[in-house]
């Protein structure tokens, strides 16, 4: 950037002129191309930069477009580095400084965004003319721009569906499920995600006092993009976010009143609220003292008790449970649609990694069941891994425990959902309907267990 100077005065002293104030809306693409070169540069999540965004000083509007610019970005990066591919027939030019994070955001916002193009691509240009090292490549950002941009209603659109897919992703569910199977589950991961609450009571009620649905498992499931905090019922604790399929685990558990129930991986809370919901005894652990802050603040605000820890439950001591809710860490592939950066810093090692410690897991979430007492095993992953391989190597190294089938009955009807073990596989491509908002569930597996 140029800084003028000026003669003032009858000496000739000088003053220097102070920058020109950014256009609007310029922060809000800075923040937005900074954190996405974060997340896919430095495998940080997405989570993780919106925790910063919440903190920051921007204005409500502009932390929201940088949510929604960093969500457009990411769930269609494929697509967005195709298409930037083609219009620069020489390739990303080298020492560009953040030229590329420009580019996939305000394509991403042209593309996909209810954005002005002249906007998307303006903005750009001034971020581009403020980095020292991408300014001399300013021109050819406003070029390839409005390349995008005159290309955008073209016929013709990328064909391939796994485009938003990194290739070894694509390449496992084609072998779990089949291409078709594979190929629906990366179409789903495209759309916005949905909105489903999980309500203390009457959800035909809600639904209709809210605009929404019901399911067939109970969730009510919104269209609507009012801020949460907005919505009816909110405020007196009447309901809290939860996806249908996480909705799941906590129910199959089938606790009843005055049972001791362990939730030993509790964060964000919602499981814990629906086994305190029972009247239970809730026993709460995660071994983040930040996200068990969230636990007990979601707790407050409905009006629900349970006995919060923050610890490792791989060394946590207590006495024996009736019940025990083991919701463990994983690769988190199935809410790809929620999270659309998984697919982009997962890695395979991650997998294997988590898949260990989900063994380790399990094998001490039956040491502390009561004789008789029962177990819901659930990941939020598509990988065999991290779900179905698990129980079946637990069956066989621990005689003491049995599989306590689950039926279509108990989820609503949907049997497509039902393995034939008896277990719960739940994929984004399950539970159509006709308006894509309201269609789909995020990828679970559940398993319920008992001690003989």
């Amino acid at each position: 950037m140029v800084v003028q100077k000026k003669h003032s005065g009858r000496f000739g002293a000088r003053s220097v002129e102070p920058p020109p104030p950014p256009p609007p809306g310029l922060t809000a693409r800075l923040s937005a191309s900074n954190a996405l070169a974060d997340i896919l540069g430095s495998a940080h999540s997405i989570e993780d930069r919106l925790v910063a965004l919440k903190n920051s000083d921007l204005e409500p509007r502009d932390k929201a477009l940088v949510r929604s610019i960093l969500a457009a970005s990411l769930r269609h990066l494929g697509s967005i580095r195709t298409l930037l591919a083609k219009a620069l027939e020489r390739g990303l030019p080298k020492k560009s400084g953040a030229l590329e994070w420009y580019l996939v955001t305000a394509a991403a916002q042209i593309l996909y965004m209810d954005v002005p193009d002249h906007a998307a691509v303006d903005l750009a240009v001034h971020a581009a003319k403020r980095d020292p090292r991408s300014a001399p490549f300013a021109g050819l950002a406003n070029a390839v721009l409005r390349n995008i941009v005159r290309a955008k209603d073209e016929p013709g659109a990328i064909a391939d569906p796994f485009i938003d897919t990194p290739q070894w992703l694509a390449a496992r569910w084609i072998k779990t499920y089949g291409r078709e199977l594979a190929a629906q589950i990366a179409h789903m991961h495209g759309l916005e995600p949905t909105l489903d609450l999980t309500v203390k009571s009457a959800p035909a009620e809600w639904a209709a006092r809210l605009g929404g649905i019901v399911l067939p498992t109970g969730s009510v499931r919104l269209a609507t993009h009012t801020a949460i905090e907005a919505l009816e019922g909110y405020d007196e604790g009447a309901w809290w976010v939860q996806d249908a399929a996480a909705a799941l685990p906590a129910r199959l558990l089938n606790v009843h009143a005055g049972e001791r129930v362990g939730d030993l991986c509790a964060a964000p809370g919602g499981k814990t609220a629906q086994l305190a919901l029972t009247g239970a005894h809730v026993v709460a652990v995660d071994r983040s003292a930040e996200r068990m802050k969230r636990v007990a603040e979601n707790l407050t605000r409905l009006g629900f008790n349970a006995e919060l820890h923050v610890g490792d439950a791989l060394s946590f001591d207590a006495a024996p449970f009736d019940a025990i809710l083991l919701d463990a860490p994983c690769s988190g592939t199935g809410t790809i649609r929620r999270h659309p950066d998984i697919a982009w810093i997962k890695r395979t090692s991650d997998i294997a990694a988590l898949a260990a410690l989900q063994t380790k897991m399990l094998d001490r979430s039956c040491a502390m069941l009561k004789p008789g007492g029962r177990l819901v095993y659930s990941t939020c992953s598509l990988e065999p891994e991290e779900g179905e391989q698990q129980i079946a190597t637990l069956l066989r190294r621990n005689p003491d425990l049995k599989r306590l089938p689950i039926s279509a009955d108990e989820i609503g009807g949907i049997g497509e959902c039902v393995t034939q073990e008896g277990d719960i596989r739940t994929l984004p491509a399950h539970l159509a309907n006709g308006d894509p908002r309201l269609a789909g569930l995020d990828g679970f597996f559940v398993a319920r267990l008992q001690r003989k």
